[in-house]
């Protein structure tokens, strides 16, 4: 059983993003974002995240829970989120006692008033949501966060790479933990290990 929760978010959509629910039957990943070719999807029900000129940026499914699941075991405390996506690590950090409190940091003001309204309702004031650019914004001096998640790109390549050590830089003293989605897919690039692009 997954650590990470089914994303209940309820379609919708707002400017350029939409939410959508979708089946996997067989062996069919049409409906899933090209990066998962290769990945597992078993058959099932789904949720997923789309921009119309981005295409498909998340979904709930096994492969990227697998992603968040290290962030979502090593959360504690206040926690602090760069990207709200559909929020699935949002939700899965928030079901654990050990968490006291989660920041998130969103760019893009049509994707919040799309999925925020949805945690809010259920977890109250024990989360916040910032409007600005994670690559930009600076934490309040002399806070210190249990977890750091930096999941701010759209697909696993090369050139998120400096945006990621930038982060951990600035990150690296103020918490406990951190990661960025994809970056053990990206230091096998940068080894050269091709086994990296078979995700």
């Amino acid at each position: 059983m997954s650590i990470i929760p089914k994303v209940t978010v309820p379609p919708d959509r707002r400017g350029p993003w939409r939410i959508e629910r979708f089946t996997v039957i067989g062996n069919d990943l049409r409906s899933v974002r090209l990066m998962m070719q290769g990945r597992d999807c078993p058959p099932g029900d789904y949720t997923r995240l789309v921009h119309e000129d981005r295409g498909i940026v998340m979904s709930d499914t096994p492969a990227e829970m697998r992603d968040h699941a290290e962030f979502v075991r090593a959360a504690k405390g206040h926690c602090l989120i760069n990207g709200l996506g559909l929020g699935m690590g949002l939700a899965a950090v928030m079901a654990k006692e050990t968490v006291t409190h989660a920041t998130v940091i969103e760019i893009d003001r049509d994707l919040i008033d799309l999925v925020w309204p949805h945690y809010e309702a259920i977890f109250g004031d024990r989360i916040s949501v910032i409007h600005a650019d994670a690559l930009e914004w600076r934490p309040p001096k002399g806070v210190r966060y249990g977890a750091v998640w930096h999941d701010i790109w759209d697909e696993i390549c090369l050139d998120n790479d400096p945006d990621m050590q930038k982060l951990h830089r600035r990150y690296g003293r103020r918490t406990d933990w951190q990661g960025s989605w994809g970056r053990p897919y990206i230091n096998q690039m940068k080894r050269g290990d091709r086994s990296a692009y078979a995700w």
